[in-house]
C-alpha cells in the first residue's frame, strides 16, 4: 500500500527533506534522517559523482548506478554532503519549485544548491519519492545536473 500525502504533509515532507541537508547538529540531523526516512528506506544516486563516472569510463564500463540503505548509510549520506557544501557556509540547499505528485504516487522535488556569498545556484537536482505506508520517504531517484 502507497502512501498518498495531503497537502500539508507532502509540504512538511519536503521541507524536512531539504532541512536534513543544511542541519548543522548532528544529533538533529541524525533525528531528522529518521524521521524522513523509512526503515528500510534507499536513494539512488542515478547519474553518481564525476569521481565515479571517470574511473567506470576509465576502464571503458557504463557507470553504475549507487544505492544507500538504511538509516546509517543515509546519515553517512546526508552528513557527508553537509560536510563537503554546507559546513563551511558556502553554500545552502533549497527546494526550487512546488513538489509535483506523479503516478503511483510518487513525487518530484526539485532543489538547488546556492551560494550563500552571491546566491548563485552552484547545482541542481531532482529526486522522485515514493513513500512507505509510515509516510517517510522508501526510495528516492537522484538526478543531479
Amino acid at each position: 500500500m502507497s502512501f498518498h500525502p495531503s497537502d500539508p504533509e507532502l509540504k512538511q515532507l519536503t521541507n524536512d527533506w531539504i532541512a536534513q541537508w543544511n542541519e548543522p547538529d548532528d544529533g538533529e540531523r541524525r533525528r531528522l534522517v529518521r524521521q524522513v526516512w523509512a526503515d528500510n528506506g534507499y536513494q539512488v544516486m542515478v547519474n553518481p559523482p564525476e569521481g565515479i563516472r571517470n574511473t567506470a569510463a576509465h576502464y571503458g564500463v557504463p557507470f553504475p548506478a549507487v544505492e544507500i540503505h538504511g538509516h546509517d548509510a543515509l546519515y553517512k549520506r546526508v552528513t557527508r554532503a553537509y560536510e563537503m557544501f554546507v559546513a563551511s557556509g558556502e553554500y545552502v540547499f533549497e527546494q526550487s519549485g512546488e513538489a509535483t505528485r506523479h503516478a503511483g504516487s510518487a513525487v518530484a522535488l526539485t532543489w538547488v544548491m546556492r551560494s550563500r556569498t552571491d546566491g548563485s545556484v552552484a547545482g541542481r537536482g531532482l529526486e522522485v519519492l515514493t513513500f512507505a505506508p509510515d509516510g517517510r520517504v522508501r526510495t528516492d531517484h537522484e538526478y543531479v545536473g
